[in-house]
């Protein structure tokens, strides 16, 4: 009959061929679960993270921006105060964005004389494409070039295209997220902009 010492010997040799220890496996169990906790604490704090990107709801100030139009011209938020402002956040990448474009220059047209402005923002594309877009689709409205997405990240893009219709005193209206926005859509959100935004 083996010994106490010989049948534990024995144990461990059917569980870890070759007669290795019980400590030797203990490590990589650790550094599983060690792994495991840094990635659900990474998880919970990307999402943390983007939820705070994520605050802007109608009812919200603009968050400011300075950049530059497709000629160098510098722009900012602040020199659109005073009057209605559609914002667009599009890209020559998304196809939704391209098939709006055309809508939102004809509803410029149809506004810019009672005071609408119509910004588009640019995500992360070179001028000239860019440039060459616009004139293909005809869009004579400012168009800015969020090189760094700095401006996108201030308002907590989560889809393209997003457009938000801001008032005259620079608060978030309504906020139109993903499209493509028939020129009825867009109509509708410009006249209730124009109805809800302080009078000058």
């Amino acid at each position: 009959m083996p010994s106490a010492g010989e049948a534990t010997e024995d144990r461990t040799r059917r569980i870890f061929p070759g007669g290795e220890s019980v400590k030797k496996h203990r490590k990589p169990i650790q550094y599983l679960i060690l792994a495991f906790a840094v990635l659900i604490g990474g998880y919970a704090i990307g999402r943390s993270f983007f939820t705070t990107q994520s605050v802007l709801k109608a009812g919200s100030e603009a968050p400011a921006f300075e950049l530059a139009d497709l000629s160098g011209q510098t722009h900012d938020l602040d020199s659109y105060k005073g009057k209605p402002l559609v914002l667009n956040f599009w890209g020559t990448f998304c196809p939704p964005c391209r098939d709006e474009m055309p809508a939102l220059q004809k509803e410029y047209d149809k506004w810019k004389d009672q005071g609408l402005q119509l910004v588009g923002i640019n995500l992360s594309e070179d001028r000239i494409s860019v440039q060459q877009f616009a004139a293909s689709v005809g869009a004579r409205f400012p168009i800015l070039l969020d090189r760094n997405k700095i401006t996108e990240k201030r308002y907590g893009l989560k889809e393209y295209p997003t457009t938000f219709f801001i008032s005259s005193d620079g608060h978030i209206q309504e906020i139109a997220i993903g499209g493509p926005m028939s020129e009825e859509d867009i109509d509708s959100h410009i006249k209730r902009l124009f109805e809800t935004s302080p009078k000058s």
